[in-house]
């Protein structure tokens, strides 16, 4: 890996940080029901809003701190690694989908030297922010698994050729069934885009005293001879 190449990582990276700080610091608060449009206000107190909400979370939010620690460490390693892969398809697509490509017998070979170059580096970087990760990851477990094909299809099953390729493969697929953890753009700009819903108290559901104010007590006299009646 060249230093320029090591430079633009590390300077990606920060500003990465940078730029997740400042979303994670002006993130705005949950409006309340008066200020939000009657159509959005029947939307996210459907079931289905709700569902959407709880299944985001639950991919994005319900990893604990050492997990998404961990998640964090693979999302690097990963995507750092592919991005050299990526860079190399792209400075001779020519010479990929000759030797590569070609092998597959597909059309139009330079245009998958191309798309296989764009994924494992743009996959890459989205795997590194955790910015839109299910994107990201499938993009890397799409080109890995065609490099996996192409492998067992011009080498057979060789341990020495498939095993970085079925390391990035599980890696890639590992992501994107569980999701980036908590330290990810996804999970700093997940609160901002699901509204919680709204509760909205019912006027007969109102305190008594708003109910009775203005009134005063009435007195009901009983006679005692219709009681033993």
């Amino acid at each position: 890996m060249s230093t320029p190449l090591l430079l633009e990582l590390f300077g990606g990276f920060l500003a990465a940080c940078m730029a997740l700080w400042f979303v994670a610091l002006s993130r705005p608060a949950d409006q309340p029901a008066a200020a939000q449009s009657p159509a959005n206000v029947l939307w996210i107190n459907t079931g289905q809003a709700q569902r959407i909400r709880s299944v985001l979370e639950a991919y994005v939010l319900k990893p604990g701190g050492v997990a998404s620690l961990g998640l964090l460490l693979l999302r690097l390693a990963i995507g750092v690694m592919m991005i050299h892969h990526g860079h190399e398809k792209l400075a001779d697509p020519q010479q990929f989908a000759n030797t590569y490509v070609a092998s597959l017998h597909l059309p139009f070979p330079l245009f998958f030297a191309y798309a296989a170059g764009f994924s494992e580096l743009i996959g890459s970087w989205l795997v590194i922010l955790g910015l839109l990760t299910p994107v990201g990851a499938l993009a890397l477990t799409g080109t890995m698994t065609v490099a996996a094909y192409q492998h067992i299809l011009t080498a057979g099953l060789n341990i020495y050729v498939l095993e970085l390729v079925v390391l990035y493969l599980g890696g890639s697929l590992a992501l994107l069934l569980v999701g980036p953890g908590r330290f990810s753009f996804d999970a700093g700009m997940l609160p901002g885009l699901l509204v919680k819903p709204t509760v909205r108290i019912k006027p007969e559901m109102s305190a008594p005293s708003d109910r009775i104010s203005g009134l005063t007590p009435a007195y009901v006299q009983i006679n005692a001879s219709n009681s033993n009646r």
